[in-house]
């Protein structure tokens, strides 16, 4: 019996180890994945490759949408920081030829984006 529950004990550990839960995206972490953007966003053009592959990580580790308001928040802020354009903001999803449900903006209202909502 004593060596039953120490393999359950023991697989309880493993187990434990294997299953995180996902962190939720920061701020920071919206800012890198946007940095590569900041030019395009403030002059046009075309957008570098780095910023379209930040987009779909973006997008990748926003799943909920407690998530995709967070960095929606984040992607304002910045937005506002560095002094985006409205117009390369909105075209950037086109421009990137993806879809995401995190706008990038400085005048979204955050409180809207939902887990089914998507910007192209």
């Amino acid at each position: 019996m004593k060596g039953v529950v120490m393999v359950v004990l023991a697989m309880l550990v493993i187990a434990e180890f294997m299953v995180q839960p996902n962190e939720a995206i920061t701020c920071p972490d919206v800012v890198h994945l946007l940095e590569p953007c900041f030019n395009y966003l403030r002059i046009g053009g075309i957008p570098p490759p780095d910023c379209c592959n930040g987009l779909k990580t973006l997008q990748a580790q926003t799943p909920t949408t407690s998530d995709r308001q967070t960095a929606c928040n984040c992607a304002k802020s910045a937005a506002i920081t560095y002094k985006i354009r409205e117009d390369t903001a909105k075209d950037l999803p086109d421009k990137c030829g993806i879809t995401i449900s995190v706008p990038v903006s400085p005048t979204v209202d955050c409180s809207t984006v939902s887990l089914y909502e998507s910007y192209k």
